[in-house]
């Protein structure tokens, strides 16, 4: 590979990607996904240290899960989650080590993966990983998806279809009802995997997500959250029968040699997960704030992530560069992330941020645009 001409191309194309600055304190964040604003409540933090000292909690797991002789913070928050689920947990250091050591451990050459052509790279790093053959079904598309199974499925003796419930570019939501009866329509032999890395914390019962929202939860058979967005944390788990999780722990590389997370994040993570679940009035706020952005921006449907497409590399960074001069942190998504010619600013919401500020927005986008229309 020619690193100079691989960057050279990306600088022509648009496409260059730098590490932003720190923003201003002043600067509306409209990049983060700290759903609830949790992750600037200095009150939260308080409260945990008031009930752990961080001198008795080591800054360092110093070792994997599997070889880990400290296990207390790691075993209370799994218990955690398993009450709030009513089902079996097992943590991961981040929603990519997640997804890319589940689907390896699930799937081999005898499997075949039909997946949401929408999915997250971590999830199809995980599919390319496990040697499975691999179909894609339009994005919410359930007519594909069963067309696809019943032409394929006979061939296979494993199914795994995987899809998001919230999906991280556009905001849209998977039909979790329909992603059931499809797992189904081929029989036992067929796992149902959803990652709700954007759903969890907002939506759903107590914000555990829309499988919790769904008539048959206990049909998907894994569920993925993070905790690293809306839980303004880090780390990531995945909810499972306790079979499966025996699968897992002896199955799943990216657990078993990773050295675990700081045994002091992993209480926080417990901590802080315990208070989102009663953070209703906070996903209110996050409700109607989406209904407001939506508004501003044209979307017809409301959601805590929208996009405003733009469908030029070059434009979206200009827009994105002027809006920061007004104020709003925005950043462009490009290709490879979005697929050429749907180059957007992803609008993420906090339900922190003020409604006056989401009602100044939509000035600041018309300024913009008409900036760069009468430039052209």
């Amino acid at each position: 590979m020619d690193i100079n001409q691989t960057l050279n191309q990306l600088e022509l194309s648009g496409n260059f990607r730098r590490i932003p600055k720190e923003s201003a304190a002043t600067v509306v964040d409209l990049s983060s996904n700290d759903y609830l604003g949790l992750a600037e409540r200095i009150d939260l933090r308080e409260e945990f240290y008031s009930q752990h000292s961080p001198a008795s909690m080591p800054m360092s797991a110093s070792a994997s899960r599997l070889l880990g002789g400290r296990q207390r913070e790691f075993d209370a928050f799994e218990h955690t989650l398993a009450g709030a689920y009513r089902r079996p947990a097992l943590l991961f250091n981040s929603g990519y080590h997640a997804n890319v050591g589940l689907i390896q451990a699930l799937a081999d050459s005898h499997t075949l993966i039909v997946a949401d052509r929408l999915v997250h790279a971590s999830i199809i790093d995980g599919i390319r990983l496990s040697g499975a053959s691999f179909e894609r079904f339009r994005h919410n598309d359930y007519t594909h998806l069963e067309r696809i199974l019943d032409k394929k499925a006979a061939d296979y003796a494993n199914i795994l279809i995987i899809a998001e419930s919230v999906y991280s570019m556009d905001g849209d939501r998977a039909d979790i009802g329909r992603l059931i009866a499809a797992k189904k329509r081929s029989g036992d032999k067929a796992m149902l995997y959803i990652d709700e890395a954007h759903a969890v914390g907002v939506l759903g019962p107590a914000g555990l997500g829309l499988v919790a929202a769904s008539d048959r939860p206990d049909d998907v058979d894994i569920v993925v959250g993070t905790m690293g967005k809306a839980l303004a944390s880090v780390g990531a788990y995945a909810i499972m029968t306790e079979r499966m999780r025996d699968f897992m722990v002896n199955k799943a590389r990216s657990l078993i040699f990773s050295t675990a997370l700081p045994p002091l994040n992993i209480a926080w993570s417990d901590f802080i997960f315990r208070q989102m679940l009663g953070m209703d009035s906070e996903r209110q706020r996050l409700a109607r704030l989406s209904e407001s952005l939506a508004d501003a921006l044209g979307n017809q449907y409301a959601s805590h992530i929208q996009p405003l497409i733009v469908g030029d590399p070059h434009k979206a960074v200009a827009m994105s560069q002027q809006l920061l001069k007004l104020g709003y942190k925005v950043l462009p998504i490009r290709t490879p992330t979005v697929p050429p010619g749907t180059e957007r600013l992803r609008f993420s919401l906090s339900s922190a941020i003020s409604s006056q500020a989401i009602d100044a927005l939509a000035e600041a986008i018309a300024e913009v645009s008409n900036s760069m229309t009468a430039g052209l």
